[in-house]
């Protein structure tokens, strides 16, 4: 089968990663509490971020069709729709172009690389396209002067947490695979930690005192199962928390939009945060464990192949010794 044309396969691409956005900002859209349109969890913005971690930068051009096609039918205006999707455009590739430039890796098997997909992506770059569609909207009349600050905040909001908790699950996959000869006792502690993982989301949505409980199932996910085990959780509790809070329920009920924006983006990203630091330290140490293993594997390889021939030298060495010894001896009795 002959391979395609390279412009062919930029396109294709490109539409893979339009009809990805397109499909999963309509999931935001279905949380949206702001001209339906602005939500407080976008996945799409984890889906932008990941595009040219993963595919490289050329391939905006999709980010920008799925982002027009998106808010196209949402209005209000096509120049106010061109703006937003060059926001929601800009926004994530001037992120990665800072990350790169601080040396960022998509491995994230580095403590730098998870704060820096932390401060950079989802705090940073998602300010770009939140201030800049969110200007948009009330310089053309659709969201009022006073309005601002709210609005911009669910948005920043919605972005920040698509970023993370998308963009980190994205740049896992290509390193995931299905684990083989796996004991059933870990399969039933999988089972155990997602049980466990829902139910303490759920239980921590109900009431303030319990907004804590999910952090030792965090843990636990972290230090068993690594980025695999605490990503998906961290997913599941920012879901649950962001249901809560549109809904008027458990802590946030009593509380404004904004303010209550305030605390869940303060929650989340504080659980966001535990998780993918905490997955990539435990995972930095097994890498440095294994490198360790590794090196003296090879020094304890080289010392067996070194130690023959020292001890052949040795030999040879005292060989003539012995023989210098017994030709001193016998010219000293010759005398």
């Amino acid at each position: 089968m002959r391979p395609l044309p390279p412009a062919s396969r930029w396109c294709l691409i490109v539409l893979g990663v339009t009809v990805c956005y397109f499909a999963t900002a309509q999931i935001g859209i279905q949380w949206a509490i702001v001209r339906e349109q602005i939500s407080p969890l976008w996945p799409a913005a984890g889906i932008a971020m990941a595009v040219p971690m993963l595919l490289g930068p050329r391939f905006w051009p999709g980010i920008f069709l799925g982002a027009l096609l998106t808010n196209i039918a949402l209005g209000p205006s096509l120049g106010t729709v061109l703006v937003i999707s060059l926001g929601n455009t800009a926004g994530p590739m001037l992120a990665y172009a800072v990350m790169r430039r601080l040396g960022f890796r998509t491995e994230l098997d580095r403590l730098p690389d998870a704060v820096l997909l932390v401060a950079v992506g989802a705090i940073g770059g998602t300010a770009v396209s939140a201030v800049l569609g969110t200007g948009v909207l009330v310089s053309g009349g659709a969201v009022s002067p006073g309005d601002f600050w709210a609005t911009a905040l669910v948005w920043w909001t919605g972005d920040a947490m698509g970023v993370l908790t998308i963009t980190p699950l994205l740049l896992l996959a290509p390193r995931f695979r299905l684990p083989r000869r796996v004991p059933l006792v870990r399969w039933g502690e999988a089972a155990a930690l997602a049980l466990f993982g829902l139910g303490t989301a759920v239980l921590a949505s109900t009431t303030t005192p319990k907004l804590f409980v999910v952090f030792p199932v965090l843990i636990w996910a972290a230090l068993r199962f690594r980025q695999a085990g605490a990503l998906p959780c961290s997913l599941c509790v920012c879901t649950v928390t962001i249901f809560a809070a549109i809904r008027g329920l458990g802590p946030y009920g009593s509380y404004e939009l904004t303010t209550r924006m305030l605390h869940v983006q303060a929650y989340d990203a504080t659980v966001g945060l535990t998780a993918l630091t905490l997955s990539t330290i435990v995972l930095q140490r097994d890498r440095a464990t294994s490198e360790l293993t590794d090196a003296w594997r090879r020094i304890t390889e080289m010392v067996d192949v070194i130690a023959p021939r020292q001890s052949l030298r040795s030999a040879i060495t005292q060989h003539d010794e012995d023989e210098a010894q017994a030709a001193c001896s016998s010219r000293k009795r010759s005398r």
